[in-house]
């Protein structure tokens, strides 16, 4: 029974994700790329792993009172919701042609150099799809509230951004598509 109320939650969350998740994720060929990788191990190497995780717990006794079993369900259970909002994803994206990208405003791909006009301090980040935000690499989701606040701006702007900290303004010093 309790392998049912599983599946029902995981419906129900896979239900959720597709009426929350109606919009289209645009992202960079090498963003799909990577994302439609990562859903193919998660598929062929990590789905095969929980289920053996699931055997051998199962393998040691009483389930009524195997943490170790309670814990691989657990796991797989997050994996497959995992797996399940990527498929999403992958089935939503939008593959932006950077060679049709303007640099005249701020938009998605876009490698924008700015200024702290308070501090003087330089920054570059590019604007990208959520799935491919990566801080360490100066990719900034979409989403953000820096990246919100540069949209549609364009190169000498001068933008004041609301982030957790406080607020800050930023001079729009240069505006490029990296392809």
């Amino acid at each position: 029974m309790s392998e049912f109320l599983s599946y029902c939650l995981l419906l129900q969350r896979s239900i959720y994700i597709k009426q929350t998740r109606k919009i289209m994720a645009y992202m960079s060929q090498e963003g799909y790329d990577k994302l439609v990788a990562e859903l193919k191990r998660l598929e062929s190497i990590e789905r095969p792993k929980a289920s053996a995780a699931i055997a051998e717990a199962r393998d040691k006794g009483d389930l009524s009172e195997n943490s170790e079993y309670d814990a691989a369900k657990e796991a797989q259970r997050h994996l497959e919701a995992r797996i399940a909002e990527m498929k999403m994803t992958v089935a939503q994206a939008k593959i932006v042609d950077l060679s049709r990208l303007s640099t005249d405003a701020v938009q998605i791909m876009s490698t924008v150099e700015m200024t702290n006009v308070k501090t003087n301090a330089k920054m570059k980040y590019t604007i990208v799809s959520e799935t491919e935000a990566n801080l360490k690499q100066n990719k900034i989701s979409i989403k953000t509230p820096i990246a919100q606040g540069l949209l549609n701006k364009k190169v000498g702007d001068e933008v004041e951004i609301t982030i957790p900290r406080g607020t800050i303004v930023l001079r729009i010093d240069k505006i490029s598509i990296d392809a």
